[in-house]
C-alpha cells in the first residue's frame, strides 16, 4: 500500500541525503527539492520510482509552494551556515518562507532539525539561529515538530570529519577550554531513526524535543574515543585560556578538510553545553541508542567499505555563470556589486588540445581520476601549494579529496572544485571553489577524432573587479605551461600516444 507524499527540503544536504533513501525504501512518495535537479537524479537512488526531484529554493516561496503540493508532511533540513556571509537573516528568510509555503500548500506539518542547547545570552550565533529557526516554524499556521541535536557522528559529518582528522594528525593537542565542555553526542542513524519516527507517531507533532545518544562526555573525551575506535594513540590534550575562537576556526580548517566559513561557527558553539534535559522522545519513539564508541567504530566502518553515504562537502550548488557555460537558470552567486565597469562581463579562456591514438572509453577511465589521491596529471606542487595557499585563505584547498577513485557525479566535491556535469566518456565540467577574485571552470572534453580521441582542456575564468584581472594575468604563463602538460600526462596515463599537439585553440568549440 502506497504510503503519503513527503517532501524534503534539503535533500541534498549530509541529513536529507540520508533521509531520502530511507523513506523511499519504506513505500512513501518523496517530494525532493533541489536548487538543481541534477545533483538528485546523480545520486544512486535518483531514479527511484516514487521519487520527484522537483527545482525549488527555500529563498522563492512560490517555488516551495508547487513542491510541497499534495505532500501530507514537509521536512526542514535546511542552514545557511555553509554558504557563510550572515547565514542567520538567510536562514530567517528561509524559514519564514518555509512556514508560509507550507501553510498555502495545505501540509499537515513539519518536521525540523535543529541544534540542541539553551536559548540563554551566551548561546553562539549558530546554535542561536537554529533555535530561532525552530521559533519561526513554530508560529506558523503549520504545526512544527522541533528535534534539537548536538553533535552528529557519521562518516561524513562536518563533526566527524574534524574529530578524524586533528585526532589522526595531532599526537599533541593545545586547545581553548570548551575541549572540557559537555556534549551528548548521536549516532546519524539515531537521527534518521527519530525523523522517521515522528513521520510516524502523529503524537510527536508541535513538541521540541531534545534527541542525543546514551554518553554525555566532554570534547577531550570524544578525541579519546575516536582514537580508541580507530586504534590510535589518544593525542596528549593541554587545554589553555588565551586561544580564541577565531584562533582556534583557522588552525582547525588548516588541519581539517572542513572550510573555515563551516568551521568558525561550529568552534564558537563549543563554549555551550549540549545536553538532552526533555527526555520524553525516549517513549515516543523508542530505538537503541549507539554510544560514542560504536557510533565512531560504524563510521569508520563505512568509510572504509566505499566512502560515506553523505558528506558534509556535499553542499553546494552545481551551476555556473551563463557566461561560463552553464544554463541561464542557475544563480550567478559570485557576482558583486561594485565591480570596476571594465570588469563586468569580462571572461577569459585559455583552451588547449591534442589528438591521442586511444579511443574514448580508455581515455575517459583516465580522466575521470583526476584528483585526489590521483591527483592532477601535471604539476602537483604547483596543486599543492595553490591548495595550502586557499586554505590559508579559508578555502577548502586539496584536504576535501573525492569520494570515489572513479565516477564522479553530479555535485561531488573534488579538491576545490565542484562537479557540474558528467557526460561518460565524453565530458567532465568543474566549476573552482577555491578563494580567488572571480569565477572559474575547467572543461574536460574528449571527442572521436579518425579512429582516435580529440581531449580538449577548456578553462573559463571571470573576474570580479581589478583584482580578478591581475589575478588572470598573474596566472596566465603558468597556465600556458601546466594545461599542455597536463594533456601529456592524462595521454601517458591511458597509454596513449599523443599524434597531434598539445596545442592552443584560437576558437572554442561548441558544447
Amino acid at each position: 500500500m502506497a504510503q503519503d507524499a513527503v517532501f524534503i527540503a534539503g535533500a541534498t544536504g549530509y541529513v536529507g541525503g540520508r533521509l531520502a533513501p530511507l523513506l523511499l525504501s519504506r513505500g512513501y512518495t518523496v517530494h525532493a527539492a533541489a536548487r538543481s535537479p541534477r545533483k538528485l537524479q546523480a545520486r544512486p537512488w535518483g531514479s527511484h520510482t516514487n521519487l520527484r526531484v522537483l527545482p525549488a529554493d527555500v529563498t522563492d516561496k512560490a517555488s516551495l509552494v508547487a513542491a510541497m503540493k499534495g505532500c501530507s508532511v514537509a521536512y526542514y533540513l535546511v542552514h545557511s551556515m555553509g554558504a557563510g556571509g550572515d547565514f542567520a537573516q538567510a536562514d530567517r528568510l528561509a524559514a519564514t518562507n518555509m512556514a508560509q509555503a507550507a501553510a498555502e500548500a495545505g501540509v499537515g506539518r513539519i518536521i525540523y532539525l535543529s541544534g540542541l542547547g539553551d536559548d540563554a545570552p551566551g548561546l553562539s550565533e549558530h546554535l542561536r539561529s537554529r533555535s530561532e529557526v525552530g521559533r519561526i516554524l513554530g508560529e506558523g499556521a503549520v504545526p512544527a515538530t522541533v528535534l534539537r541535536a548536538a553533535v552528529i557522528l557519521g562518516s561524513g559529518s562536518a563533526s566527524f570529519e574534524i574529530i578524524r582528522s586533528l585526532v589522526e594528525r595531532l599526537p599533541l593537542m593545545i586547545t581553548p577550554r570548551w575541549v572540557r565542555t559537555r556534549c551528548q553526542p548521536i549516532a546519524v542513524s539515531n537521527v534518521l531513526g527519530y525523523l522517521l519516527g515522528c513521520l510516524e507517531n502523529p503524537a510527536t507533532t508541535g513538541l521540541t524535543l531534545d534527541i542525543g545518544g546514551p554518553d554525555v562526555i566532554t570534547y577531550g573525551d570524544l578525541f579519546r574515543s575516536y582514537a580508541r575506535a580507530a586504534g590510535l594513540r589518544a593525542p596528549l590534550i593541554i587545554p589553555v585560556p588565551f586561544l580564541t575562537p577565531g584562533l582556534s576556526a583557522f588552525w582547525v580548517n588548516l588541519i581539517t578538510p572542513v572550510p573555515a566559513h563551516l568551521v568558525r561557527p561550529l568552534i564558537e558553539g563549543l563554549r555551550n553545553e549540549v545536553v538532552c534535559h526533555d527526555k520524553r522522545i525516549l517513549e515516543l519513539v523508542p530505538q537503541k541508542l549507539l554510544g560514542c564508541q560504536e557510533a565512531i567504530a560504524t563510521a569508520l566502518s563505512e568509510t572504509r567499505e566505499g566512502g560515506a553515504a553523505t558528506c558534509c562537502f556535499d553542499a553546494g550548488t552545481p551551476c555556473a555563470p551563463p557566461e561560463l557555460g552553464q544554463a541561464a537558470s542557475c544563480p550567478a552567486e559570485w557576482t558583486r556589486a561594485g565591480d570596476a565597469g571594465f570588469a563586468g562581463g569580462t571572461v577569459f579562456r585559455a583552451d588547449y588540445a591534442a589528438t591521442l591514438d586511444a579511443d574514448p572509453a580508455r581515455v575517459w577511465d583516465t580522466v575521470q581520476r583526476i584528483g585526489g589521491d590521483t591527483g592532477w596529471y601535471a604539476g602537483n606542487l604547483l596543486w599543492r601549494v595553490r591548495g595550502f595557499v586557499d586554505k590559508l585563505l579559508g578555502g577548502p584547498g586539496l584536504t576535501r579529496g573525492r569520494r570515489a577513485a572513479t565516477t564522479p557525479a553530479v555535485g561531488d566535491a573534488l579538491d576545490f572544485w565542484r562537479v557540474l556535469a558528467v557526460e561518460p566518456r565524453r565530458r567532465l565540467l568543474l566549476l573552482a571553489e577555491m578563494k580567488m577574485p572571480g569565477a572559474a571552470t575547467l572543461d574536460l572534453r574528449l571527442e572521436p577524432k579518425d579512429g582516435g580521441t580529440e581531449l580538449l582542456l577548456l578553462t573559463s575564468f571571470q573576474p570580479r573587479g581589478i583584482w580578478g584581472l591581475a589575478y588572470w594575468w598573474a596566472m596566465w604563463p603558468a597556465h600556458g605551461v601546466l594545461f599542455p602538460a597536463m594533456l601529456r600526462s592524462i595521454a601517458r596515463a591511458a597509454g596513449a600516444r599523443v599524434l597531434a599537439g598539445p596545442r592552443a585553440l584560437d576558437k572554442r568549440p561548441a558544447a
